[in-house]
């Protein structure tokens, strides 16, 4: 007897994995059932899709339901329900939870699973196995039915078969992973779904995230997603977790979400030592506007804390939402200057999402909230925040996603703000005109590669600093928006296997090289050892204490880490000779002895800057 589970991610990923429905799996690995995990993405076609599901004669197919794909969900089930009569199908997940009438009156699911699902479908399961009553089920919803209260939540997560270790999810075979470390929220913001009807947190044992970390390290996993609303809520496990992740998987990289009022200086610097992001969630900077949403904001602790994690050199971002309750567009933009001013690595920047099940579905009217009541459920106005001024805030995200987080702008944004005299959402207001001027409207950051976006900063640097008073700066500020697009490229690359004595060659004369992927070679106006030693870019300064000396580095990745090497002329032009595939004799007119080659192109090897060719 089969059950089929489907998951449709957004798209591929490292992300799409279907954790839920593999821990509905593991809890029923001893039971008579057989389960199979099918995934699919958003633009699959659904009779497609059908036609998949069904070929493997399942008694049942089930559907993990998301904001994201209820619509394709329900598409493909319609498809089973028409075409396929004799399989039953049902439904669970956030969006099931949140409005279950709806899906019960839809005409397609037999049942539906409201709230944490492995109890309600191991209970399913021995039914269909042995043919009984479903309808009786806690948790199982049936058309037309009263709904019964779904079962207490498992105390003990530990109880649940861990996915990873059972081998239901292969993580041999995923670049990336979702790891969920406990359940629920403690916190009660009325625009997140997060801990509707359950308050607090429960959380498997370390001894069994070790265990899966260990795996993990074992296995190659590369990325990891932390599923945790709240990684830090209690800060002496947090710290527990970040030393056996800085033990077990130093080469595993992170992201966590987290709450900055639990930062402290040890922790920040236990982030600093892993690789790692931090997603944290600011989403507004205004204390009235954030207390109709049932949040708290005090700015001086929000501030020394972030602080604390720009002293540790820890990564992090923040989420905002724009057109909360009581906001306006004049208040986002004063968000957004405050987040750009902490110096975040990124920013995801959102319309308010009136989700169905929130608190603030159910306060929307009275709130005199209008928003689409289908996925993804995104605010139209408000009394304070009108469709013209959603549109414009709509805009500053893009610049935003644009010219800053995909730009990798963090080290020179604010520097280049203070030097032109504007708020940073001034910059981003005129670079949004700018683009729709260059490239038309409609314009987001998908269309863009990393280069092209390289590209759009120095072209819209040059326009910016074009004034007879501002064009002294643009060498400088070229510079700057040069070096960080390198070494940002650098960093996302993967270090090349480190070259042993037995493969040193002899002679570089009878040897070819080529410069290794993740090395830029790079000419600079300024010397860039002098631009670095300043350490936060001041552009006033700089210019003012700096001299146009010119330089040339290579920057490249050695054993994860970025490294910057100035080089004197005649060794740039060697390494030029090798990228470019040129003549064999790589010395030809650089003014280098053939000893001199020889060594340096030794010191390029072990350093990972050319490999043999």
């Amino acid at each position: 007897m089969l059950i089929n589970l489907v998951s449709i991610h957004p798209c591929p990923s490292p992300q799409s994995i279907p954790l839920a429905n593999a821990f509905l799996k593991a809890f029923t690995l001893k039971s008579a059932v057989s389960i199979d995990l099918v995934d699919f993405f958003l633009g699959d076609d659904a009779p497609e899709c059908a036609v998949k599901l069904a070929a493997s004669t399942p008694v049942a197919v089930g559907f993990s339901i998301y904001v994201w794909n209820r619509d394709l969900s329900c598409e493909i089930a319609a498809e089973l329900h028409r075409n396929h009569p004799s399989i039953k199908l049902f439904c669970g997940g956030p969006e099931v939870t949140a409005d279950p009438a709806s899906f019960t009156t839809m005409g397609i699911f037999d049942f539906v699973v409201v709230g944490e699902g492995e109890v309600p479908f191991l209970s399913l399961c021995q039914a269909l196995a042995d043919d009984g009553d479903n309808s009786k089920i806690p948790g199982i919803l049936l058309p037309g039915s009263a709904i019964l209260p779904p079962p207490a939540p498992l105390t003990n997560l530990d109880s649940i078969p861990s996915p990873y270790l059972t081998g239901v999810i292969d993580t041999c075979s995923n670049p990336g992973i979702l790891w969920q470390l406990s359940r629920g929220c403690s916190f009660t913001c009325d625009f997140c779904f997060d801990s509707r009807g359950i308050h607090g947190v429960r959380h498997f044992s370390l001894e069994r995230l070790e265990s899966e970390l260990r795996h993990f390290s074992d296995t190659g996993v590369r990325q990891i997603f932390v599923l945790d609303s709240t990684f830090n809520l209690d800060p002496k496990r947090a710290k527990k977790l970040l030393r056996m992740i800085k033990n077990i998987a130093p080469n595993i990289h992170f992201h966590f979400e987290v709450r900055n009022e639990f930062i402290d200086r040890d922790m920040a610097k236990l982030f600093a030592q892993i690789a790692c992001s931090l997603q944290i969630g600011l989403q507004s900077a205004d204390i009235e506007v954030l207390k109709l949403v049932g949040r708290s904001f005090n700015k001086a602790d929000f501030t020394a804390k972030v602080g604390l994690l720009n002293e540790s050199g820890a990564v992090f971002g923040f989420d905002l939402i724009y057109g909360l309750p009581g906001d306006t567009l004049d208040g986002f933009r004063g968000t957004l200057d405050y987040a750009l001013s902490l110096y975040p690595n990124h920013l995801d920047i959102f319309p308010l999402a009136v989700l169905p099940g929130t608190k603030l579905a159910l306060r929307g009217t009275a709130l005199n909230l209008s928003w689409d009541t289908k996925p993804p459920y995104t605010l139209k106005a408000t009394d304070s925040f009108t469709t013209t001024d959603m549109a414009a805030a709509a805009e500053l995200a893009a610049a935003c996603d644009i010219f800053y987080t995909r730009g990798k702008a963090v080290a020179w944004f604010n520097s280049v703000v203070t030097a032109l005299g504007l708020k940073p959402t001034d910059l981003l207001h005129k670079f949004s005109y700018w683009l729709i001027e260059v490239k038309g409207h409609g314009t987001n950051e998908s269309d863009f590669s990393d280069n092209d976006i390289w590209e759009i900063q120095q072209l819209f640097m040059k326009q910016l600093f074009s004034t007879p008073k501002k064009i002294r700066f643009l060498p400088l500020v070229l510079d700057l928006v040069n070096y960080h697009h390198h070494y940002a490229s650098v960093l996302l690359s993967i270090s090349p296997e480190p070259i042993i004595d037995s493969q040193m060659p002899a002679s570089s004369c009878d040897t070819s090289f080529r410069l290794a992927p993740t090395a830029r070679i790079v000419h600079f106006t300024y010397d860039i050892e002098e631009l670095l030693g300043c350490g936060e870019p001041h552009i006033q300064w700089m210019y003012e204490n700096l001299h146009q000396s010119g330089s040339q580095a290579v920057i490249y990745l050695n054993d994860g880490l970025v490294c910057t090497e100035s080089l004197v002329a005649s060794y740039i032009l060697l390494l030029e000779h090798i990228r470019d595939g040129g003549c064999r004799d790589y010395k030809s007119g650089t003014g280098l002895t053939c000893d001199e080659a020889n060594e340096f192109i030794a010191f390029a090897l072990q350093e990972g800057i050319i490999v043999n060719a």
